[in-house]
């Protein structure tokens, strides 16, 4: 009897022999040292020769499946939100929105950044769109009414770099949609609320904005002024000042206002930076006589609604205005409807009795 070539009780192996890296280039149809390039994420290869190797390596079972997917991805979409600087807290919640729930883009593959700028300069901020422009594949920002604005959102455009505008829209421009209120009803919420709460009285009121060049603004001035004529003619609207959302600037303003106008009776703070308005009403001892509305729930105007200086606050969630930017930005890429998955943003009124 011919001796078995091998020992009795020796394991006969059955698994197939690992790939190597000449097996990949032979299935890939490529050089060893095309492969070795692309495994190790050296530049000089052209992308359909990536995605090739990555393929061929895969099927061999050269590269794990996690492996895979990670290097096959996409890369994530760049957005930049581009924010007034300065001390409107509303904005700043904006901001840190963008940057403290940075895990619930994961699944959309993409990446956001929030920079803050003087974006009531309009050369600043067209500036700031055309350099981040360069590196982002969107952005997302307060639209300032100005030639130079629109001129550099429309050379955006014609790169390619899709732009939404956010709680202020801009006019005649080749921005891609609008995330945020509709400014004129707010105006006219504002103006029935404090009409509501002067009740039967005569007297003036005023309104504080940020700034006119922003059309949101503009238009809130707008609607209140509407609302007053046809609802309210006892009450004399005696002009609007614009703090550019400046706590100091807002308080200085409200002084004023208050110096020049003793029977003040009703005040709208268009834009943001309450605080201000709100030291200048309870320095003045008029924080419980003048009827004071204003916009973006923050923790000041909670402040203020809680010991009864502020009376209502017009607000919108910055989660919500943020998000639906992003999905704005993902349905373009994605060529979907652009509007797939927005929410509508509600006008919501803050009471100190209905606070969240």
């Amino acid at each position: 009897m011919k001796r078995s070539a091998r020992r009795i009780g020796e394991a006969v192996s059955t698994s197939p022999r690992r790939a190597r890296v000449p097996d990949v280039a032979r299935e890939a149809g490529v050089s060893t040292a095309t492969v070795d390039r692309v495994l190790n994420g050296r530049p000089g290869v052209r992308h359909a020769t990536v995605q090739k190797v990555l393929k061929a390596a895969a099927r061999l079972e050269y590269l794990p499946e996690e492996d895979f997917a990670a290097r096959t991805a996409p890369p994530p979409l760049r957005v930049v939100f581009l924010l007034p600087a300065g001390t409107n807290r509303y904005l700043h919640m904006l901001g840190d929105t963008v940057t403290y729930v940075e895990d619930a883009w994961a699944p959309f593959n993409v990446r956001c950044r929030a920079h803050y700028i003087d974006s009531f300069d309009a050369h600043v901020l067209a500036d700031a769109l055309l350099r981040h422009g360069r590196n982002a594949d969107g952005i997302a920002f307060m639209g300032l009414e100005d030639p130079l604005v629109r001129e550099a959102v429309e050379t955006l455009a014609d790169r390619g770099v899709p732009v939404v505008t956010l709680i202020s829209d801009l006019s005649h421009s080749r921005r891609i949609g609008y995330v945020g209120l509709d400014n004129r009803a707010a105006g006219r919420t504002a103006g029935h609320l404090i009409g509501r709460f002067i009740g039967p009285r005569s007297g003036k009121v005023a309104m504080i904005a940020g700034s006119l060049s922003y059309r949101g603004h503009e238009e809130r001035e707008m609607g209140f002024l509407h609302i007053m004529r046809e609802m309210f003619p006892e009450l004399e609207v005696v002009g609007v000042r614009e703090g550019r959302d400046d706590a100091e600037q807002n308080y200085r303003l409200a002084r004023n206002l208050l110096d020049q106008h003793p029977g003040l009776i009703g005040l709208y703070n268009i834009g943001g930076a309450s605080d201000g308005i709100g030291r200048a009403l309870k320095e003045a001892g008029r924080g419980h006589k003048v009827v004071f509305v204003g916009h973006g729930l923050t923790p000041d105007t909670r402040a203020l609604l809680i010991d009864g200086t502020m009376d209502a606050v017009i607000t919108q969630s910055p989660h919500t205005t943020v998000m639906n930017c992003v999905h704005i930005f993902v349905n373009l890429r994605d060529r979907r409807d652009v509007l797939a998955g927005v929410e509508p943003v509600r006008i919501s009124i803050v009471l100190r009795d209905n606070l969240p």
